[in-house]
């Protein structure tokens, strides 16, 4: 508020101190405690991403929020060494590096740490070539999160929400040679399907184990499995970019699963964590809540050195993942390293993923791998390039008509494609409250010579778009300050 004066944040000593109720500061509609002394920077280099930390101010911000250098976390229940960087949390239970930027809205509520993430894209989508078509589409999601201390531990409720099955064209938004799941009874092909209205419904119980481990259980419904990178969406490589991979069904398809159970162990840089899940592709219709089987599982391990690095390998067994042919089974392998490093002004994130599918059961037994690179680089503050390169094999794309015209008799041939994405976004209004952008991309794409009959030779799609989100909070004490005290911002000039 503006004339409020913020107590200073004070290092605490090494011992632990005392403990004693927080102050409060009443003024009307706000009942907000005062920071108080954080952990020592010592125990604060136990949260993944932190132990370059050392010697940094740190201040409480409530009960849960502790705030130290670019970075934000979450007490484990009453520890001083356990603390959750929320800059770490990617889809699901996965970690991305801690000093990637943050776009959300936050609130403390009494013992409750409240959080509101979302991204809307609305824009022109034009693929070219004989299978191309012009649309009109918006992807889009919205995250509510909640943090509180439960007993000697901390609950995470997490939903996610799209309205995609109302915003995106009948059957899905167009994009060259993307396959997975179906339209009215028939694969779909050259589009991309529309998220469920309901993408995360999820609760995580995380409980402090001695000083630098954490054990937690996360169970979702819708949720997603411990499988895979952090979702495209979520990438911080792949923040401005509005498509889906072509290899999503490759590497992170499972990030909606209507039946999630999840637990693991976390130690300082490494985490191991294992699935049970129901391994079945979301149905058409996008508003409901699939019932079937929990019969698939899944195993992964994370490691994050430090805040600008994480990778990860897996390995999952899905049965029967897709209803038109119940009787294969996919066991899918992946691996990935993402990077993160700011700069003045900008930021920079980069990400190489690699997902293998091997097919088996129903008369197919093949193997299909993907392989996607992708980056964005924010550069004086409001400009934003990215590009993304993928090579990705693919046997959907043919139907019963295309396979007669090109005369191919197998019923999945395999072709490998590749696309080449560029594209840039610009900020044209900024406050703290709010970022609006508009953007846009070409995608170049190659293919064996034997598909130019059904594609043409050199097909290319492009977008133009709006892009609206939070605006990027910032980490630094005196922005937490000032979020908290200070009249908001007025928007920055384009």
């Amino acid at each position: 508020m503006p004339g409020m004066q913020m107590p200073q944040a004070r290092p605490s000593p090494g011992a632990q101190p005392a403990a004693s109720p927080p102050t409060q500061m009443n003024m009307p509609g706000m009942n907000m405690p005062v920071p108080q002394a954080s952990p020592s920077p010592g125990a604060m280099q136990n949260m993944p991403g932190m132990d370059n930390m050392q010697g940094m101010g740190s201040m409480n911000m409530g009960p849960l929020m502790v705030m130290m250098a670019n970075d934000m976390g979450v007490r484990v229940g009453s520890s001083d060494t356990n603390i959750i960087s929320m800059g770490a949390m990617g889809s699901g239970t996965s970690w991305q590096p801690s000093s990637g930027p943050m776009h959300m809205h936050y609130k403390i509520a009494g013992d409750w740490l409240l959080m509101f993430h979302y991204n809307l894209i609305v824009g022109m989508n034009r693929q070219g070539g004989p299978r191309g078509v012009t649309k009109l589409d918006s992807e889009n999601w919205f995250m509510p999160m909640a943090y509180h201390k439960l007993g000697k531990g901390t609950v995470q409720l997490r939903g996610m929400f799209s309205f995609e099955p109302f915003t995106f064209p009948p059957g899905g938004s167009p994009l060259l040679f993307q396959t997975g799941e179906t339209y009215k009874g028939q694969p779909l092909i050259d589009k991309q399907h529309p998220h469920d209205l309901f993408m995360e419904l999820s609760a995580q119980y995380t409980l402090p184990v001695g000083e630098r481990g954490t054990w937690f259980t996360y169970f979702g419904y819708p949720g997603e499995p411990a499988l895979g990178p952090v979702a495209f969406m979520h990438r911080a490589s792949a923040l401005e970019n509005p498509s889906a991979t072509l290899a999503h069904h490759l590497q992170d398809s499972t990030h909606i699963s209507f039946g999630v159970l999840t637990t693991g162990f976390a130690y300082r840089w490494f985490k191991l964590e294992g699935s049970i899940f129901n391994g079945r592709e979301p149905d058409e219709n996008r508003y409901n809540f699939d019932a079937h089987k929990w019969n698939s599982r899944s195993a992964r391990l994370w490691f994050m050195p430090n805040k600008n690095w994480t990778m990860q390998v897996s390995y999952g067994f899905l049965r029967s993942p897709e209803a038109q042919e119940p009787n294969t089974d996919i066991r899918r392998a992946t691996a990935s390293l993402q990077y993160n490093r700011p700069f003045h002004r900008g930021n920079w994130a980069a990400a190489f993923v690699w997902g293998r599918n091997h097919l088996s059961g129903g008369g197919e037994n093949a193997n299909l791998n993907g392989y996607t690179a992708e980056s964005t680089i924010n550069f004086l503050d409001q400009n934003y390039f990215y590009t993304r390169l993928e090579l990705v094999d693919k046997n959907e794309l043919l139907r019963p008509s295309d396979r007669a015209l090109l005369g191919i008799t197998q019923a999945h041939p395999s072709f490998r494609i590749s696309a080449y994405t560029f594209g840039g976004v610009r900020d044209i209004w900024n406050t703290d409250k709010v970022s609006l952008g508009i953007g846009s991309d070409v995608t170049f794409f190659s293919k064996p010579s034997i598909l130019d009959r059904v594609y043409g030779n050199n097909p290319v799609g492009w977008k133009l778009f709006l892009r609206i989100r939070p605006g990027k909070m910032d980490m630094s004490m005196h922005g937490m300050h000032g979020n908290m005290g200070a009249p908001q911002k007025p928007p920055s000039n384009p």
